[in-house]
């Protein structure tokens, strides 16, 4: 038999990996089955959302419909001919084209936002990355790639992750997007944006991010998923997007964990 080029051997050799992947998928399911996975909130047998049901009816998931450029939760459906953004979006749209949030940032989601981000459980890096697949559904079907907001390398350094980027690679992955975890990185280490206004937020970020060469001819042509784990005023994700656009991105939507409630209120 004439094995040209080797394309029977390599056919012979995604067949296998196929039925591998098939075989450990079909051995964690019936894994789960006999042992339960554990809430990542509680030592608790739990349901493969992760959360024991106290934590998870706590947490305020936004259904639609929402504002189309920021994610906000809209108080009634207007129906077919309603606006798809919020008077505050129409007035003065963000730079980013759509936002979208799986939940509110209140007490209940700030806790585990702040488990992940600052006490080094990355186990909740799946949960989230499921959470934004669903809410941002229509952004990730539309995406050609996904980038992570960068850390600086010192707050990396002492922080030893990207949480950003911890939910954005099995986001990817399950998508079956590009990632490029290096195409856009943090070119100055500013100050926390805790407890600043919209203004000084925007202000402490502006010139804050650079893409790389290599990023660059990734980029273009290309629309970009953004992924961050909070929206508060949207300074960070703007100032992202612009750099993202000016390497020659076709379009940038944000895709985060949770948005404060009123982001555009926040005094100014």
């Amino acid at each position: 038999m004439d094995l040209q080029d080797g394309g029977l051997g390599r056919a012979w050799e995604g067949a296998a990996r196929h039925l591998r992947r098939a075989g450990l998928d079909f051995a964690r399911g019936l894994a789960d089955l006999v042992l339960p996975p554990l809430a990542h909130d509680s030592p608790e047998a739990t349901a493969a959302a992760g959360l024991t049901p106290d934590a998870w009816s706590r947490i305020r998931f936004l259904e639609a419909p929402v504002c189309d450029g920021c994610g906000a939760a809209f108080e009634f459906d207007g129906g077919p001919f309603a606006e798809t953004r919020c008077a505050a979006c129409i007035a003065q749209p963000y730079v980013f084209a759509r936002a979208r949030a799986a939940c509110v940032y209140d007490e209940a989601s700030r806790s585990l936002i702040l488990r992940f981000k600052h006490g080094d459980q990355q186990q909740f890096a799946a949960l989230f990355a499921r959470w934004i697949s669903r809410a941002g559904a229509e952004l990730v079907a539309e995406a050609d790639a996904v980038v992570p907001v960068p850390l600086h390398p010192l707050r990396l350094l002492s922080r030893r992750f990207n949480q950003a980027a911890e939910i954005a690679r099995p986001l990817a992955r399950r998508a079956g997007l590009d990632y490029l975890p290096d195409a856009l990185i943090r070119a100055s280490h500013t100050a926390s944006q805790g407890g600043k206004s919209r203004r000084g937020r925007r202000l402490n970020v502006k010139k804050a991010f650079a893409v790389t060469e290599a990023g660059r001819r990734r980029l273009k042509g290309r629309r970009i998923l953004l992924i961050d784990d909070v929206l508060t005023t949207g300074a960070t994700g703007e100032a992202c997007t612009r750099a993202l656009l000016d390497a020659g991105a076709r379009a940038v939507d944000l895709a985060v964990i949770a948005r404060v409630r009123n982001a555009r209120e926040l005094t100014m």
